[in-house]
């Protein structure tokens, strides 16, 4: 497969390890022993991606641990309000320490793997975010490893829409068949990517369902983020 530049995808991609944030977090749920039901905890899951995508509750300034926990404080309050029992709210500072910690090791990895790819390629992050993505990545440790940062909350565009790869083929100063598009949803990155002429790397893990797409979209399927050094 030859590469010329690279785009990367940011949530699920970077951070979890190719496992879809939703899974992730309800995976942590059941770990810390927050009683709540799988399909209420979905429920929750969705309500608050949706007010964080309709309110300006995270801020430019927000680490990313102050964003983690107002996800977590708007499911916890969902499923508060919808469920009787035992409120799980008491058990928000537990599920956010072991899912900091994790995700922390996890985009350390990922830092050290695009330190070594930077050498050789150029590389842009394109990302539905919430306008606070350049304080996160200093927070990470990622700061400086991007040519450019396309934020969806900045720019105007949101994937799946194909135009906000194109954005970032434009800042690689590349034509879409020069640039490798690495990212965890096939919907959402590796089939608009593939529609614009991209090569494309499907980092495949935990999905938000168990439907399995085609995947004939993807150039490649890796299940690392290190398998990207593989010639």
């Amino acid at each position: 497969m030859s590469r010329k530049g690279f785009i990367f995808d940011y949530g699920g991609t970077l951070d979890t390890g190719g496992c879809h944030w939703g899974r992730l977090i309800g995976n942590t749920y059941r770990d810390c022993g927050v009683p709540v039901s799988n399909e209420l905890y979905r429920e929750a899951y969705v309500h608050g991606e949706r007010t964080l995508a309709k309110h300006p509750i995270i801020q430019s300034h927000f680490t990313f641990y102050q964003t983690l926990q107002e996800k977590l404080r708007l499911q916890m309050a969902y499923i508060d309000e919808h469920q009787s029992g035992e409120p799980v709210s008491p058990y928000l500072d537990r599920v956010l320490q072991a899912l900091y910690g994790s995700v922390k090791a996890e985009t350390a990895h990922s830092a050290q793997v695009l330190h070594r790819l930077a050498q050789d390629y150029p590389m842009v992050l394109v990302s539905n975010f919430y306008g606070n993505i350049h304080c996160v990545l200093r927070e990470m440790g990622m700061e400086g490893i991007f040519q450019e940062v396309i934020e969806s909350a900045v720019v105007g565009v949101r994937k799946p829409d194909p135009q906000i790869f194109m954005l970032g083929c434009k800042a690689l100063q590349m034509e879409p068949a020069e640039v490798t598009v690495v990212g965890d949803s096939y919907d959402k990155d590796i089939v608009p990517a593939h529609s614009i002429g991209c090569q494309t790397v499907w980092f495949k893990g935990p999905g938000w369902t168990d439907e399995e797409p085609d995947g004939k979209a993807a150039t490649r399927i890796i299940y690392g983020i290190e398998e990207l050094l593989e010639q």
